[in-house]
């Protein structure tokens, strides 16, 4: 005889929560807000999100969420989330779509003004720096470490040295 086995088993809530997940495909992820690695739980219904929850055979979460990556499902469905390149010009005072292409053109040619504006050979006892201060950066939470790494590996190229990143809550 199985004890404790089989649907005779399950309680209501278990019962419950098989219905709200029935017939979706689950996915093993791990958030993309910060270090931590927390595992998740990616529900999909023919390739559609249908909802994310914490992990519980993760030994780093065991199942629970911070609240950014209890939210993380709405970095896809926010319906007030931007999908197009929004521009305001200085001292415009309406936004306006931009293609892509331009929008990156546009940044690269200030990344580039502001690297050479603001460079500087040596320091002011004479020492060698090489460095610009005309920019730095700052990484959100929505960051994984790797796109960190490559992020302070690309600054640090550029010759900036004002590279941080707030991963917190």
């Amino acid at each position: 005889m199985d004890w404790g086995l089989g649907e005779g088993a399950a309680s209501a809530r278990t019962r419950r929560a098989e219905a709200r997940i029935g017939g979706l495909k689950v996915t093993e992820s791990v958030c993309p807000f910060c270090a931590v690695g927390c595992g998740q739980l990616v529900y999909t219904r023919g390739g559609e999100l249908v909802d994310i929850e914490g992990n519980p055979r993760s030994p780093i979460n065991q199942g629970t969420l911070c609240p950014k990556g209890a939210s993380s499902r709405q970095l896809v469905q926010q319906p007030g989330r931007l999908t197009k390149v929004k521009y305001r010009a200085p001292g415009a005072t309406e936004w306006k779509e931009l293609e892509l292409e331009q929008a990156m053109d546009m940044i690269a040619d200030r990344v580039i003004a502001a690297r050479e504006t603001g460079w500087q050979d040596t320091d002011r006892h004479g020492w060698r720096v090489d460095r610009t201060l005309g920019f730095a950066h700052l990484g959100g939470a929505t960051l994984d470490n790797e796109e960190n790494y490559a992020i302070k590996k690309l600054f640090a190229a550029m010759g900036a040295i004002q590279i941080e990143n707030q991963a917190r809550i």
